[in-house]
């Protein structure tokens, strides 16, 4: 049996910092889906149903930055926990707010 080389070890050390990056990232991908979805939604008319939308991936991002550990928050971790939980938590009452108070005039 042949030992692998030194350029064979960096490669596969390589290949898993990078499946390592990507999975730490799979919440914030998930808020990202969740914030394409809206903006199709908004993109067809439907402003309202995609202000709903993203506003629960705002607060799903809150919460999963509240309660994920900083290791596994990934680019939800912008400053500290307190600040971005109260940012997006913040942002995400706004835009439900003013889905629900702005007058519709006829669209959906």
């Amino acid at each position: 049996m042949v030992a692998p080389s030194n350029v064979e070890r960096a490669r596969n050390l390589r290949r898993a910092r990078v499946r390592r990056w990507y999975m730490m990232q799979i919440p914030y991908f998930i808020v990202l889906a969740i914030v394409l979805v809206a903006g199709i939604l908004v993109l067809v008319d439907r402003w309202r149903r995609g202000a709903f939308v993203f506003s629960g991936a705002l607060a799903l991002g809150a919460a999963l930055r509240a309660f994920l550990p900083a290791r596994r928050a990934g680019l939800l971790q912008v400053r500290s926990r307190p600040f971005d939980v109260a940012a997006m938590a913040t942002l995400a009452a706004v835009v439900l707010w003013m889905a629900i108070t702005i007058d519709p005039l006829g669209t959906r």
